[in-house]
């Protein structure tokens, strides 16, 4: 049975005082919140000892934006799954598409992460997704196929889950229509061996479409970016109803 799996990426934002003033006003909007849906916040690595030690005793999983895929080394700026492991993360981004635009990231990096992440006990949300030239150019499907065939190479798809995040749909306010979303989260579900991997869609997520997004059968969860960072935003969002 695949689970619903429903993470904020706060990106560069909210420092650890705005961290603890978030947890403030989103913790009570949980109570009513159905146990199946598993919640994450992937937050800035300064905020992650400290909302560790917050979240203990919540059902809110920690989050942490990138990994590096050694275990330690002359990595300046980088991070390693063990120090992540350490304060208590559990999920980790990886590939996301501003890390490969503006930092250079390839799909044979993005695969060693993802190794790393899971060697360490961490669960990866690996991102996939093409751009607004590549889907006028009729490539959508072969550069997520293509990322899929590199991302996916000798990673434990028990341990994974996939956000599908059309770049064109991130952070623009244009979001893919769900149908689309679920569509595409459908051929990603047909290329993989595990049919039970989670795929989230990331793209614009709001308040205002994420219970037509979360109808779609093929959508197990959101990447949420900007409609994370308020408590009333994200927590509309995990509370999501059913249509």
């Amino acid at each position: 049975m695949r689970k619903i799996v429903l993470a904020g990426n706060w990106k560069m934002y909210k420092t650890r005082a705005e961290s603890i003033e978030f947890l403030h006003g989103f913790l009570p909007q949980l109570t009513e919140t159905p146990e199946e849906r598993e919640i994450v916040i992937c937050a800035p690595f300064t905020d992650l000892s400290l909302l560790s030690k917050n979240l203990h005793g919540t059902r809110i999983m920690l989050g942490a934006q990138n990994v590096h895929w050694a275990a330690e080394g002359a990595y300046t700026g980088e991070i390693s799954g063990a120090m992540l492991a350490e304060l208590g993360v559990r999920y980790v981004v990886v590939g996301h598409s501003e890390r490969r635009q503006y930092f250079g990231e390839t799909d044979e990096t993005v695969n060693l992460r993802l190794k790393a992440a899971q060697n360490f006990g961490l669960i990866p949300i690996l991102c996939v997704g093409e751009t607004k030239q590549q889907r006028d150019a009729g490539q959508t499907e072969n550069v997520i196929f293509n990322q899929l065939a590199i991302d996916l190479v000798d990673v434990d798809q028990s341990r994974l889950v996939i956000a599908y995040e059309p770049i064109w749909a991130i952070g623009t306010g244009d979001t893919c229509e769900s149908k689309e979303a679920n569509r595409v989260i459908g051929l990603i579900r047909s290329k993989l061996t595990n049919p039970d991997v989670p795929i989230q869609y990331g793209g614009s997520v709001k308040p205002d479409n994420i219970d037509e997004i979360m109808a779609q059968p093929e959508i197990d969860g959101v990447l949420v970016g900007g409609a994370s960072l308020t408590p009333a935003s994200f927590g509309r969002i995990v509370n999501y109803q059913k249509i």
